[in-house]
């Protein structure tokens, strides 16, 4: 490979690990913001998500289990809100898979704010067309540990 095609080839990996986290980042952005539609959205029609909410594939059926168990806020004064880190990527051509930490803060009576939840996310990726989306996405509860049992 010339180093035009080394240079070109390498840039693609980097802005492909750009759209993965890009992905990473909307799915807590539209989780926090309690837009279930839009969240859906970023799964393939096929796409799993399994967690200690239960499993869903594709759009619809995700879009119904978060509407069916997580509260809508009444206002910014009682949210929640994920943080996401230590991303781990790796790049395959139109596939990916990613593993990254989850924690979910939420407020002590004097409106601080309080860790209830850490896990992790194991992720595989597909491209479609410029975007990245997820194929199947499993969150783990790994304190308080929860057992996760996943079929997918």
């Amino acid at each position: 490979m010339d180093d035009r095609g080394d240079l070109e080839a390498r840039l693609r990996r980097l802005e492909d690990i750009e759209g993965v986290w890009q992905l990473l980042m909307d799915y807590r952005r539209l989780l926090d913001a309690r837009d279930f539609a839009g969240y859906s959205r970023l799964f393939v029609d096929d796409g799993v998500w399994a967690g200690n909410l239960g499993e869903a594939r594709g759009p619809a059926e995700i879009e119904a289990l978060l509407t069916r168990t997580l509260e809508i806020y009444a206002d910014d004064s009682t949210r929640t809100y994920h943080l996401m880190c230590n991303p781990s990527v790796a790049v395959d051509g139109d596939r990916a898979t990613a593993t990254s930490t989850w924690v979910f803060v939420t407020r002590d009576e004097q409106d601080l704010p309080v860790i209830s939840l850490l896990g992790h996310y194991e992720d595989v990726l597909v491209r479609d067309g410029e975007r990245w989306k997820f194929q199947r996405r499993i969150a783990y509860c790994d304190m308080p540990y929860q057992s996760l049992d996943t079929a997918s």
